[in-house]
């Protein structure tokens, strides 16, 4: 299991461990393994033009300390100020070894470059230093294709609390930044031109702007070294940010201005919320955990993401003793006369998923379709004809509920419709006191009817941004920017578990003080009609097979993002493809395959 603590919990555990080692080992092993990864990125770190993006915070020291190490190594290693100050000892180590600094913006006379700062008695940062010209890049760059190298390096610090320049106060912009490349804009004039340069011919940007405190978007002129930076990224240049990128929420992955992007991002000690959910994720890059030594001062974590053994540990396997019965049987109520396919792709995907028997109640038309696709299938009218055993079904439309038989889990929703008749039989289901997971239609039904959640037995929803926006009246841009907020506000409001669907799976349940699971299988591949019925279809297999409902959700997604992922290989694909690949994906987490 991935696990990502809160800020506040890292801060602790740091102080507790910092109390039993000499001042600055923390940071020293956490610039030996930020150092170590650079190194890997870089393939040659002799002549190499590095550049350090520096606050004045403890980020900015383990991102010059180890830019004194490359420094070291033959690298040519210039440090940018974006503040006033910069650590002493690790501004002087930088030194030391070879390397330059230089303020961020233009000097003038009486500004604070003038009077303050650690580089204003010794000056190199004006004009000296051999790394200093404008020119082309090393011909022998980074090798991007070697990627990081996982790092056992060490890590130190006197981390009373990261508060890094640039990170106190939230940008005007909104919503997902995407830092423009231009070299023009707001304060961009503001930059002098040697950073500039320096920038632009950087092989690889070392982002030490702002910390794990920071909260908002970047501040000038931190924001316009974003900018610069995504000019240079884009150019060819790696960026690596120190801990997480500058500019981003490591609580909750929130980004509400400008911020970095990085190619790769070394974070110490734990996870941090922020690298596994996005818009946040998306801005981190590859992401590799340094080892600082945390892990027994670290309390539970805020956050967690399955592994493919968790995953195999959670998948129920049959014994000599098992059946159909005792392996689960699952009902689904889904589809309808217009939406034929979502009853097929539910079914299939239960199927798939080990549920040993599945009893469908849908329309006539779907009925029809299932048939062809799924013989095994057990069939119900959900127009209170035929039972499954040829029985007439009971009067009314939650008549067909009780007709299909005994089952231990419902899914319902998929392409059911919204009519008062699918109300009816939703209202039916939900009356049950087995676990039932609800989705698409059903989600929208509830949205209406709040009150059909009134429940004891377990209870799984799984909308998208669009459906979960409608069920809190909430808007959809907001939930896709603040997706850990919603989804546990949801859970903890409904009193149910959440799995809200999107370019990161979040999966809350009611209980705050429980760690959410974050997905890390998701391809943008899986933006197909179809798929959210897979996943029902996955998920309700694993309830009827009694997995507890966050568990069966998490895993559930685990194994859709991988069919999707070995299903696509690259190319599009449909959503019945997945139910194809899900044997893959169970034997590949299991170790069968």
């Amino acid at each position: 299991m991935r696990a990502a603590h809160a800020v506040q919990d890292v801060r602790t555990a740091e102080q507790a461990l910092m109390a039993r080692l000499p001042d600055g080992t923390l940071m020293q092993r956490a610039a030996a393994g930020l150092a170590s990864t650079c190194a890997g990125l870089l393939g040659q770190v002799y002549g190499a033009r590095v550049v350090v993006l520096a606050g004045s915070g403890d980020n900015g020291g383990d991102a010059l300390f180890a830019a004194a190490r490359l420094a070291g190594r033959g690298a040519r290693v210039t440090a940018i100020a974006a503040g006033s100050r910069l650590r002493a000892d690790a501004t002087a180590a930088l030194r030391a070894a070879g390397g330059i600094v230089l303020p961020a913006a233009e000097r003038e006379a009486d500004g604070p470059w003038h009077s303050e700062g650690p580089w204003h008695s010794e000056g190199p940062w004006h004009s000296e230093g051999p790394w200093h010209s404008e020119g082309p890049r090393h011909s022998e760059g980074p090798r991007q294709s070697e990627g990081p190298r996982q790092s056992e390096a060490p890590r130190d610090s006197d981390r009373p609390g990261v508060v890094a320049a640039g990170s106190a106060a939230p940008a005007a912009v909104g919503g997902l930044p995407t830092p423009p490349v231009s070299n023009t804009g707001p304060h961009l004039g503001a930059i002098s031109a040697a950073v500039r340069g320096e920038i632009r011919a950087a092989d690889l940007i070392i982002d030490g702007l702002t910390g794990i405190g920071g909260t908002g978007g970047l501040r000038e002129p931190a924001a316009a070294l974003a900018r610069l930076t995504e000019a240079a990224r884009t150019d060819g240049a790696v960026v690596v940010a120190v801990d997480l990128p500058s500019g981003v929420n490591a609580d909750t992955g929130e980004v509400d201005g400008p911020a970095v992007r990085a190619d790769v991002t070394v974070t110490f000690g734990t996870w941090k919320p922020g690298l596994l959910i996005d818009p946040a994720a998306d801005l981190t890059g590859a992401a590799q955990l340094v080892d600082i030594g945390l892990g027994p001062h670290l309390g539970a974590p805020a956050a967690v993401a399955m592994q493919a053994a968790d995953v195999a540990a959670v998948l129920p396997h049959p014994s000599a003793e098992s059946d159909k019965y005792r392996r689960g049987v699952l009902g689904l109520l889904a589809g309808s006369e217009q939406y034929t396919g979502a009853a097929v792709l539910a079914t299939g995907a239960a199927i798939r998923g080990g549920a040993g028997m599945v009893r469908l109640v849908s329309a006539p038309q779907a009925l029809q379709v299932v048939r062809q696709h799924w013989p095994e299938a057990v069939l119900t009218d959900d127009s209170a004809g035929d039972g499954p055993d040829g029985s007439a079904a009971p009067e009314g439309p939650g008549g067909a509920i009780a007709a299909a038989g005994r089952v231990q889990a419902w899914v319902a929703g998929p392409g059911m419709g919204t009519s008062d008749a699918a109300a009816s039989r939703l209202a039916a289901v939900l009356a049950t006191d087995l676990p039932v997971l609800v989705d698409a239609d059903g989600i929208t039904i509830l949205a209406a009817h709040p009150e059909l959640l009134h429940r004891s037995a377990p209870t799984v929803i799984t909308p998208h941004a669009g459906e979960l926006a409608r069920l809190l009246g909430a808007d959809r841009a907001d939930i896709e920017a603040r997706r850990l907020h919603y989804a546990t506000t949801a859970a903890a409001r409904l009193g149910i578990t959440v799995l809200l669907k999107g370019s990161t799976t979040v999966i809350a349940r009611p209980d705050p003080s429980e760690p959410v699971f974050v997905n890390p299988t998701g391809t943008s591949w899986l933006a197909t009609a179809g798929s959210g019925d897979v996943l029902s279809g996955l998920t309700g297999s694993l309830l009827a097979q009694g997995v507890p409902g966050h568990e069966a959700a998490a895993a559930a997604a685990y194994l859709h993002g991988l069919a999707g992922r070995l299903a696509a290989d690259g190319a599009p694909i449909g959503a019945a493809d997945l139910i194809d690949f899900l044997p893959a994906a169970i034997r590949t987490v299991t170790g069968a395959g």
